[in-house]
């Protein structure tokens, strides 16, 4: 017999944050038995908890959502956006910075990447790029604005040994981010279902929004990158994981193929 608190958990999770767990009830129950053990409730009365307890969803989240990233994630993409795209940028006349969205950051290692990768191009003065980036859990965020990270972590696995030495310090058994870096970027919270939240970041030229609709069905897909949509300058350029597509959607992107990989392009007003 299905729970009938898991049915209603499964349908305030993808209200609020798109997950999907109606045809995995038991994968849900899995994931959150630890919590609702530890609070001494039914899925019922948790579901209820969470109505009049908002503090809980950020707790919820943390143990629902994945954050499997490292440095340098898929280099083609990396080296395209920095030989292609960033100078295609450059030349554009501008009297404000570039602007670059790092949508679902998870623990910082693809802002700070894009901040090294940037001031590698010795085009950019300071003070010209703003780095903003977002994520729905907030306790990844922390990690992130602190910018340390273990030696033995999985974090490390990519990143070219000259970037290493360059922008981060030796300190502590780990790898501090330089603060030239650090202080390119901007972390803050952020649900990508939230339309209003999501508008206040303003128009950015590039946002990187990767391995995430991999988790969304197609109606939720669509929501997110219409909201990336408008936040996106005419011409601005998304980035998104290799095992995501909006090709076939009809959203206002064009999608642009090179040698190594793929990405998308704004449609001109």
């Amino acid at each position: 017999m299905v729970d009938s608190g898991l049915e209603k958990l499964s349908r305030s999770i993808y209200n609020y944050c798109g997950l999907r767990f109606s045809d995995r009830l038991p994968t849900l129950k899995e994931k959150l038995s630890k919590r609702v053990g530890e609070l001494g409730l039914s899925y019922e009365e948790y579901y209820g908890y969470l109505q009049i307890t908002p503090g809980e969803w950020d707790i919820m989240v943390e143990i629902l959502t994945i954050n499997e990233t490292y440095f340098y994630r898929e280099e083609g993409q990396l080296n395209e956006c920095c030989s292609v795209v960033l100078p295609q940028l450059r030349q554009i006349k501008r009297n404000r910075p570039l602007r670059i969205w790092s949508a679902a950051c998870s623990t910082g290692e693809e802002p700070y990447t894009l901040a090294m990768l940037i001031q590698e191009t010795g085009k950019f003065p300071p003070g010209t790029v703003e780095i903003i980036a977002t994520d729905i859990n907030k306790k990844v965020l922390q990690k992130a604005e602190k910018g340390w990270y273990h030696k033995g972590s999985f974090a490390f696995r990519r990143i070219p040994e000259k970037l290493l030495q360059k922008y981060f310090l030796e300190e502590n058994g780990g790898y501090q981010v330089h603060s030239t870096i650090r202080n390119m970027v901007r972390f803050q919270p952020l649900n990508l279902l939230n339309k209003g939240k999501a508008a206040q970041i303003g128009e950015v030229d590039i946002i990187f929004c990767r391995n995430v609709l991999i988790y969304f069905d197609q109606e939720t897909t669509k929501q997110v990158i219409r909201c990336l949509h408008h936040n996106l300058v005419p011409g601005g350029y998304l980035f998104l994981g290799h095992a995501e597509s909006i090709t076939q959607m009809d959203l206002g992107f064009r999608k642009v193929d090179s040698d190594k990989t793929f990405y998308y392009r704004k449609e001109l007003d």
